[in-house]
């Protein structure tokens, strides 16, 4: 029988109490990672981790990604827990979508918080231990929005092109030490989040899709998986689209 993937790894994946990163982190569980989980939310980010399994293999943190002393907390708390930060994950995030003209700057503050600088302050903190351990992983989540920009999405479009352009610089800054930065950019992917869209906004974006459905939470965590593991040891500074072909 084939080893799992991550076996004695320590993985920390930010917003992971629900969709995306819940599901990256449930799938990392079971390629034999010891998962730490953070969330904003404290109650539900412990009640995943119940979910996912007991303390010897899963914690629940709570965190705020835009406190960079909450991030080193987090990162801190894995290391007690677990010995090591072999891989990140920077998927926290939030969306507060308006046009441009009716945005309001507190609008488009908290989604560049949340996203560029939370990922900034979890790609630096990790760094910061991975260096000194001379391997490790980070995986950062933008989106198709960061690509094409949305319309009503110019705070949402503006910080996951932005977590391209940091990861790149990133991945230049920590290759030599053993230390490798990617990216993913999903594209209409079933969740919760997106099942609140209004149904003409769904089909209309779903019409863009070659493939002609929307991807799921696992065909994210798969591709996470990929760029987690030793199997893409030779990749860095790359983004992979998980869309269906959309916007190709």
């Amino acid at each position: 029988m084939a080893q799992p993937l991550l076996a004695g790894r320590t993985v920390v994946v930010t917003g992971a109490a629900q969709g995306i990163g819940h599901a990256i982190a449930e799938l990392f569980v079971a390629e034999g990672a010891r998962v730490v989980l953070s969330d904003l939310d404290a109650d539900n980010v412990e009640a995943a981790a119940k979910r996912l399994g007991g303390p010897d293999v899963v914690r629940g943190v709570r965190c705020d990604v835009t406190r960079a002393a909450e991030v080193d907390g987090l990162l801190a708390a894995a290391l007690e827990a677990f010995g090591s930060v072999d891989v990140m994950v920077n998927n926290a995030g939030i969306t507060r979508d308006a046009t441009m003209r009716t945005m309001t700057e507190d609008q488009f503050d908290q989604v560049i918080a949340v996203h560029l600088k939370g990922t900034w302050n979890g790609t630096r903190s990790a760094a910061a231990i991975m260096r000194e351990q001379r391997r490790g992983t980070i995986v950062n989540i933008s989106s198709v929005s960061g690509k094409v920009g949305m319309v009503g999405q110019t705070n949402y479009s503006a910080a996951k092109a932005g977590i391209v352009g940091l990861s790149k610089a990133a991945a230049k800054e920590l290759a030599h030490l053993g230390v490798r930065v990617n990216v993913i950019q999903p594209g209409l992917i079933r969740s919760a989040m997106t099942e609140a869209m209004p149904q003409r906004v769904w089909d209309q974006k779903l019409a863009e899709i070659p493939m002609q459905r929307a991807g799921e939470v696992q065909e994210v965590a798969s591709v996470a998986l990929f760029l987690a593991c030793d199997l893409s040891s030779y990749m860095t500074g790359t983004v992979l689209e998980v869309t269906g072909g959309r916007f190709m």
